[in-house]
């Protein structure tokens, strides 16, 4: 089938954006491909118009199950077959999706990378004729990416069970170019093959402002920058903070984090996208599957744990090619702030075990026991309980998680769900012999279609409205027919699940390799070292700093950014300033040298280096001695 006439059916696009098309074909192709697009630089329609053009389903591997709703949403939306299978489903769910997907039924199924290493999921996906392996969020298989999670590793060691050579495509929106290697490599590419777009983002402007009052800052720029704007945040708290100031000087605006019910999410962020707020104030639970193109400004009120987080979320105002700012305000004690959260992001490794068992211990598991058990958890009180740190918990619990022996579930992402599982028959049986039940049972039929071949969601509330009964009525009664065998009813929860992926292990033999952690520990300091750099830094365009941090190395000043308004205010050209520069700087770090040496020692006018030397100097990058010479002193 013509891939144009796939996106025009099924997106309504006349064209590709640059390198879609070049992507696809290359996949088309049976060739294995990695592609680097930034943020709105849609990844997603690459793989999914090269599965729609092939025969077969499309396994796609993706680290979040909110993206992977959203996508499977989405695709619904147009009229294409998908599903999702995810830790928080139910077993009898699962079953069915695995047999529509086996049958042929679903055209994308998409799954978490810890999904692999179920041997039903590996029996499952030897049965279906697969056309095409995508694996989302691509820079989590690196060891160098910033959200490591070793199941992404596993993902090569699937690929022989396809009878063929299934081509896999590997989707990113932030890689440096180590991570780029190491993504060919641990997939078993069979030859280099990367299509790079340039993040290069011409209208989209970077500022970053030392600021102490940043609330009265934060108020100048939505004061003066027209449109919706994001506002990001460290923590749930500033969230309502912010949106309390902001509304108190009149401007409409609403906060978003992790903590909040999915209805209200789902309903603050229609209300943003439809443009009824203004400014959307959160924490960085607000990213995923956001596709507003209007997004004028993007504000960060705490610096960000690394520049791949930061260029994604920065990356989200102006993806209609229109003009919109990416400001990051901060000041000398949150640099202080981010080296101590960092310290608390990685605990020490017997720490780690202690909270392994604690939290076994807490849901009194023995050892031995516990593979596949799921619970509420609330982890203020299990930090409570024994005597820890939160946020502390928080991290150690990460760390297990990604050592494989649990994973987390997002509660309001899992709306609640109904299947019948009996015959129309017996269904009918039923109904005349237990006439309690009846009217609720047809008002399910009549509500929702579906109910009798899939999980099908549901809304209690809607349906106590329908019926003219409390909704406590309602889940006491679907709990009933659950119990009687007659449905199966999934009810969302209002706390996180905690599923456990393998029986309890004695301390001694939870294997958390130190080697690994210190190297991870490292990695992760000089990440956050060079966000540091990237705030201190006062001589290089910003968006020069992180094209060159994701391996643009030729790129060109943008003329816009704080650092390049400031340059343009010398009347000297960028090329003069860098060339200028190229030559005083590694002078100036070997030697002190007076103005005159220093003339001595270069082949520029006197009047272009006396502009750049006074720039320097303004910027604190040099400093006069005692003997008035001047020296290289960068902060």
């Amino acid at each position: 089938m013509d891939i144009k006439a796939i996106l025009q059916r099924y997106w309504g696009y006349s064209k590709f954006r640059t390198l879609q098309e070049e992507i696809i074909r290359s996949v088309l192709e049976g060739n294995d491909t990695l592609a680097l697009l930034p943020t709105g630089g849609g990844k997603s329609i690459c793989f999914q118009v090269a599965a729609m053009a092939q025969e077969g389903i499309c396994i796609v591997i993706s680290p979040l199950i909110s993206l992977m709703k959203d996508q499977v949403e989405n695709l619904r939306k147009r009229n294409i077959t998908a599903s999702t299978i995810h830790s928080g489903m139910h077993n009898k769910e699962i079953e069915l999706v695995i047999t529509r997907c086996i049958r042929g039924e679903i055209k994308f199924l998409y799954i978490s990378p810890e999904r692999l290493k179920n041997t039903l999921m590996k029996n499952s996906l030897q049965q279906m004729k697969v056309c095409l392996l995508a694996v989302d969020e691509a820079h989590c298989i690196s060891q160098w990416g910033y959200d490591f999670r070793p199941p992404y590793l596993e993902i090569a060691s699937i690929r022989p069970l396809f009878n063929k050579h299934i081509p896999v495509l590997a989707l990113t929106a932030t890689a440096t170019p180590l991570v780029v290697k190491d993504i060919q490599h641990k997939l078993n590419f069979e030859k280099e093959n990367v299509f790079q777009k340039s993040f290069m983002r011409s209208n989209l402007t970077y500022f970053v402002i030392k600021e102490e009052d940043k609330l009265k800052r934060l108020l100048k720029i939505v004061k003066r920058t027209a449109g919706s704007g994001i506002v990001y945040v460290r923590n749930r708290r500033k969230t309502q903070e912010i949106v309390q100031f902001l509304k108190f000087n009149k401007e409409s605006a609403d906060n978003y984090h992790a903590g909040l019910s999915m209805t209200l999410r789902d309903k603050k962020q229609n209300m943003w996208a439809r443009n009824k707020t203004r400014i959307m104030v959160a924490t960085n639970a607000f990213g995923m599957g956001i596709d507003k193109p209007d997004v004028r400004f993007v504000v960060h009120m705490d610096l960000p744990d690394n520049l791949e987080a930061y260029f994604q979320e920065a990356g989200r105002a102006g993806r209609d090619e229109k003009t919109a700012y990416a400001i990051l305000l901060f000041d000398n004690s949150d640099i202080i702030n981010l080296n101590n959260y960092f310290s608390l992001t990685y605990p020490e490794l017997p720490h780690i075990q202690d909270i392994y068992q604690s939290l076994c211990n807490y849901y009194r598991i023995p050892v031995g026991s516990g593979e596949g058990l799921s619970f509420e958890f609330d982890n203020n009180d299990f930090a409570e309980t024994y005597k820890q740190n939160p946020l502390t918990t928080f991290h150690a619990l990460n760390f297990i998680e990604k050592a494989g022996l649990i994973v987390f579930t997002d509660p309001y992402s899992n709306a609640s769900k109904v299947f019948i599982h009996c015959s129309r028959e017996d269904l009918y049986r039923f109904q005349v012999e237990n006439p309690y039940f009846d009217a609720l049972i047809k008002l399910l039929l009549r509500s929702y279609a579906g109910l009798l071949t899939d999980f099908t969601r549901i809304n209690e509330n809607e349906l106590a409205k329908r019926a003219n009964i409390p909704v406590q009525k309602i889940t006491e009664t679907l709990l009933k027919l659950d119990e009687l065998g007659i449905l199966v009813y999934q009810q969302q929860t209002e706390k996180p699940r905690i599923v456990f992926l393998s029986n309890r292990l004695e301390s001694k033999y939870i294997i958390l390799s130190e080697s690994i952690y210190k190297e991870r520990m490292e990695i992760a300091r000089e990440k956050l070292d060079t966000v540091i750099q990237y705030v201190n830094n006062q001589t290089k365009c910003r968006s020069r700093q992180l094209l060159t941090y994701f391996g643009e190395e030729e790129s060109v000043r943008c003329g816009k950014c704080d650092i390049c308004l400031e340059r343009n205010k010398m009347e000297l050209s960028a090329l003069d300033f860098d060339n200028v520069l190229k030559i005083i700087k590694p002078l100036l770090i070997k030697t002190d040298l007076s103005i005159e040496e220093l003339m001595d020692k270069t082949h520029f006018s006197e009047e272009k280096t006396i502009k750049v030397i006074r720039w320097l100097l303004d910027n604190n990058k040099i400093m006069y001695t005692e003997e008035k010479k001047m020296r290289w002193h960068e902060l």
